[in-house]
């Protein structure tokens, strides 16, 4: 599925519940991967995962070969999601009032979580028996 926006809606902390849009930024490849986007508090948090179901090898596979650096580098707080069935990941950020600058920096994110998500499947392809060995 492609996507052309991401639609930011901020989040009550106490309830839950969506409470507004904050705004509508145009997005590039990537945002595919994207599965929840919210602002709680001026913290945007933004989850993705690998866009498809993984077996078991490839979990730990991707997990080895997936690259937090660069996020870290842009100025993303990154952490993995263990309590998902897929790779998943949670990325938090200062929300950004300007608008151009909110989208620049959604659209940043959106090429590393492609880059990334690309990159960790190409580095195991082929590498099945070694996982499971590990695992063994």
């Amino acid at each position: 599925m492609d996507f052309s926006s991401i639609v930011l809606m901020e989040r009550d902390k106490e309830s839950g519940m969506l409470t507004k849009e904050i705004g509508s930024y145009k997005v590039d490849d990537g945002a595919q991967y994207i599965t929840r986007a919210f602002c709680e508090e001026d913290i945007v948090h933004i989850a993705f995962d690998t866009g498809r179901d993984v077996e078991d090898w490839e979990y730990s596979a991707i997990y080895d070969n997936f690259s937090e650096e660069s996020f870290q580098n842009s100025g993303f707080d990154i952490s993995f999601d263990e309590d998902q069935y897929n790779p998943s990941w949670l990325v938090k950020f200062k929300f950004l009032d300007d608008h151009s600058e909110m989208e620049s920096k959604i659209s940043l994110l959106c090429k590393l979580i492609k880059k990334e998500i690309e990159s960790s499947f190409e580095a195991i392809e082929g590498r099945e028996e070694e996982y499971k060995e590990e695992r063994d």
